[in-house]
């Protein structure tokens, strides 16, 4: 049987608390003036009854919300379920939430989030990377709200970015594997197409290892993302079949390289004494593996409370401005 019963209302409080629907109203906007003894008895009242406040009408006649909207590519990657933590964290403090997209790396995906978003009146857009459709760029510059975009570093950025140069970040991995005596090193990942950031560590890569002048065409790709510990084992049987002789690898990914790492196991190599890993995010996994990963931090989570704390200056009037982060080189037991 069906329940026909109708949810309480502003209406309902107002007749057993004895106040007008007027006060009501007010009483759910937290910087209303009235005394805190009427909005007390409104709010027990309403808990009593089950009333939900309806913040959809109350949004439509203010033309603001309570929320910041986010994409990202991919729920189950721990970077980015760490960065949309830090930000979660900072804004609830000023009583703002997350509505979050998931792209799944397509950017038409991500340019029917944005629209739907901007239907929602958020108070804030965050997207992931730099790169977008035409459409959903200019759907972002006339969105007339603060824009972020995160993990990338953008040099037509459309508001503001917190992030860094996913091509520089590898050099760094690169230039650490060449230092410590590595020539013929390999990249597995970062296939061009949809990670547009994995495309940059690969391309950065290249470069790197061309300014050392060696070899960069040891490329493997190991699929569309994200990349799994599965394909990156895959990806690493590959190279070993293609090319024997490389002394290290770098994966567009800690997960991949983990992959990577079992791979050489089951072959009999053990890193680093026959082959050099090195990953990307500094996933826990990396942590505990054996032998633990070299990998590049790229600070997860701060990028998460610098992107909030950017937001929030901005919506009290602040400039905005670009944040670089700067992430960091962790040398552990899969390379020398």
């Amino acid at each position: 049987m069906s329940d026909n019963r109708k949810p309480p209302t502003m209406a309902d409080i107002a007749r057993l608390a004895g106040v007008s629907l007027m006060t009501v109203s007010r009483a759910f906007k937290p910087d209303s003036l009235i005394s805190r003894e009427t909005r007390e008895t409104i709010l027990k009242t309403a808990e009593d009854i089950g009333y939900v406040f309806d913040s959809t009408a109350s949004n439509f006649r203010s033309q603001k919300s309570d929320f910041v909207a986010v994409t990202i590519p991919a729920i189950s990657n721990p970077n980015f379920a760490d960065t949309v933590g830090g930000l979660a964290d900072v804004l609830a403090a000023r009583g703002l939430q997350i509505l979050l997209g998931y792209t799944n790396y397509h950017m038409q995906n991500e340019e029917r989030l944005i629209e739907q978003f901007l239907r929602r009146k958020p108070q804030a857009i965050v997207v992931t990377g730099g790169k977008h459709t035409d459409r959903a760029r200019k759907l972002l510059k006339n969105a007339h709200m603060p824009v972020i975009e995160t993990w990338d570093a953008p040099s037509e950025p459309i508001g503001n970015y917190v992030g860094f140069s996913n091509a520089g970040a590898v050099r760094q991995m690169v230039d650490h594997f060449v230092m410590a005596g590595y020539r013929r090193i390999a990249f597995i990942g970062g296939d061009v197409g949809r990670d547009t950031r994995g495309s940059d560590r690969r391309m950065g890569f290249v470069a790197s290892m061309l300014a050392h002048g060696l070899d960069a065409t040891r490329l493997i790709a190991a699929g569309p993302p994200p990349i799994s510990a599965l394909e990156g084992a895959a990806a690493m049987a590959r190279l070993l079949e293609a090319y024997p002789d490389t002394e290290a690898v770098i994966c567009v990914s800690d997960q991949s390289a983990f992959g990577a790492l079992t791979e050489c196991q089951r072959r009999g190599l053990t890193p680093p004494a026959d082959i050099a890993v090195g990953g990307f995010g500094n996933f826990e996994i990396g942590a505990v593996s054996n032998p633990r990963l070299t990998t590049i931090d790229p600070s997860s989570r701060m990028i998460g409370e610098k992107t909030a704390a950017l937001i929030l200056d901005i919506l009290d009037g602040g400039p905005g401005a670009n944040v670089e982060i700067t992430p960091a080189l962790i040398v552990r037991e899969s390379s020398r």
